[in-house]
This record gives C-alpha cells, structure tokens and sequence, in this order.
C-alpha cells in the first residue's frame, strides 16, 4: 500500500492556528498532542501500524496525532499513504509528587490485588487500543467535565510511601464528594466498573481512537452502550479507589496514547 522509496517531510514544531478552530493544542512532547496539516493525497497516517485520528477545519485536513508518555527525545516517524511525516519531540518539565497512603494493598499489592490489577488492565488497554468511526466531521469542542481548579498533575512523577511508580497518566481535579462530573463531548459509554486503582470508574469513546476516562467517582450514572451527549451527567466525583482526597481524575487517551486532557480545553 505505501510506496518503496519515502522522502520524510519535517512539520514545524508549533503550528498557529485561526481562532476558529476547535483543534486540541499543538504541544510536541511526550504525553503532549501533535496537530499535523496533510497534503490533499494523505488520506490515513499511522503511527506503529495503527490509525492516527484524521479531522477537518475550514476545507484542511489534519492529523491529531497523541504523544505517548514514555517517548523519548528526537524524533517520531508517522507513516501514510504518501509520504512519512516527522515529528521533532522536545523536552517538558513534569513535576514530582509524593504521597502517603494509608491504605499499604494500593502500594504493595498482594498476588490476589496484582492479578485483579492486570486483568483490569487488559480490559481497559482493549479500549484505548480500539479505532471506531467518529460521528463528528470536525472536531469536538471540549469542556469541562466538573468545576473546580486544574491541579498540576499530568505527567507527574509519583512516589507513593517513598517508592516510585508510573507517571501520572491524567489530570486530578480536587472537587467535593457528590460534585456532578459531566461528559467534555459526546460519545459512547464504552465500559463502566469499580477497579483496584481507579475506583469507580466511566469511559466514553468519542471516535478514532479518541476515549476519556472518569475515576474516583462516588456514583455512575450511566450504562455501557449508553450514547451520551456533551453536558449529560456521567456520575459524581467521590474518593474510591487509590486516593488520598476526593477528586475526579479525568484522563484522555488518543490513538492509545495518555496525552495531558488540558490541550483539548480552549
């Protein structure tokens, strides 16, 4: 399907966009968003073989494009169905954070705990990993899925009890139990449960590989299958699962990428 011989095409690393567009951010780093104008022949781009989101603004068509959290610095290669497109990753300075959990199974699972853990895993990697059409023809205007203050927290590195683990993969947002937490756009439930982790949680897919996620939360609301429209109520914010205070963690993730769900709120 591609051609033998690719000439690369280096894109700028911010690209400026008009004021109308509801494109996410372009912010070029791991965990980050890469919003690529395409050629009018570049009709699919890949990244690792898997579908990259395509979307239309104002007669352009561009590449939304998820950084995953762990690249490292240099250079990313998209392929098409033309010719490869080159993204220029750069260095971003996440914060730290160290937390103390009273609560010692959310920091040394037990054999039980960690096989519950990868099963859950599994089902929610399953999700992320899908590519289902999208209903929109441009992209979603995003909002807020509850009030309340942007925590610094995506990318984050965790300690907790003094032992480190993974980045923190989505954005906490300090909020009272019982806070209604709403739907940033429409989309499909595409599973609800109560997980190890995360607690209570809701996911939606939005299309193309475009799917949120909603933990912590003290009461769902909805059912999976359920098709759910922008400001509908999804549950409420609560303080199950690995917490250390009650908060919604809102997390994004696009073409199985955790990118910061800050670059998709203007």
């Amino acid at each position: 399907m591609f051609l033998k011989k690719l000439v690369p095409i280096i894109i700028c690393t911010f690209y400026s966009f008009p004021s109308f567009a509801q494109l996410p951010q372009d912010s070029r780093r791991a965990g980050g968003i890469a919003v690529i104008p395409l050629t009018a022949n570049t009709t699919q781009v890949f990244y690792e073989q898997n579908p990259v989101l395509i979307t239309q603004e104002q007669g352009q068509r561009y590449a939304v494009f998820g950084i995953p959290l762990s690249t490292p610095l240099g250079t990313v290669t998209l392929t098409t169905n033309a010719n490869p497109i080159q993204i220029d990753i750069k260095p971003y300075a996440y914060a730290e954070q160290r937390l103390t959990v009273k609560n010692q199974d959310y920091v040394n699972p037990n054999q039980e705990q960690l096989d519950r853990y990868a099963r859950e895993a599994k089902e929610q990697n399953d999700i992320y990993s899908s590519f289902n059409p999208s209903t929109w023809t441009t992209f979603p205007n995003f909002i807020r899925p509850t009030a309340g203050k942007f925590s610094n927290s995506f990318g984050r590195k965790r300690f907790f009890n003094g032992e480190e683990r993974a980045p923190h993969s989505g954005l906490d947002i300090p909020a009272p139990v019982g806070q209604k937490v709403i739907a940033p756009a429409d989309g499909i439930v595409v599973q609800t449960g109560n997980y190890f982790f995360n607690g209570n949680t809701v996911l939606v897919d939005h299309g193309q590989g475009l799917i949120s996620m909603f933990c912590h939360l003290s009461k769902i609301n909805v059912e999976k299958g359920q098709h759910i429209r922008q400001g509908e109520q999804l549950g409420l914010v609560g303080n199950t699962g690995r917490v250390t205070g009650a908060h919604l963690h809102w997390g994004m993730s696009l073409n199985n990428a955790r990118v910061d769900p800050q670059l998709f709120i203007k």
